[in-house]
């Protein structure tokens, strides 16, 4: 995991996202991000409220750090789906 995720984390835990949730939040992100990469702050919040992510609203910051995060997950791990970035069970080759 990359410093811009550990980072990610801790700012989603202080916003109240519950540490177990963690990992759906960000591949319910990542996928909506990996659809539409130019959506705007408000378009993403009402894509991840229709998934039932209603409690929680995402900052520009934090949609910035996880797009950060994103990138340099994709440049070590070219060629594996977003959807498989935070998933420990995922095959790596």
């Amino acid at each position: 995991m990359n410093r811009l995720t550990e980072i990610l984390i801790q700012r989603l835990e202080k916003k109240g996202v519950e540490q177990t949730a963690i990992p759906g939040f960000i591949r319910n992100l990542a996928n909506i991000i990996s659809v539409t990469p130019h959506m705007n702050l408000r378009e993403v919040n009402r894509r991840l409220h229709l998934l039932g992510w209603t409690d929680f609203e995402l900052d520009d910051h934090t949609l910035q750090l996880t797009i950060a995060s994103f990138e340099v997950e994709a440049l070590k791990s070219s060629g594996n789906e977003p959807g498989c970035w935070f998933d420990t069970n995922c095959r790596r080759d």
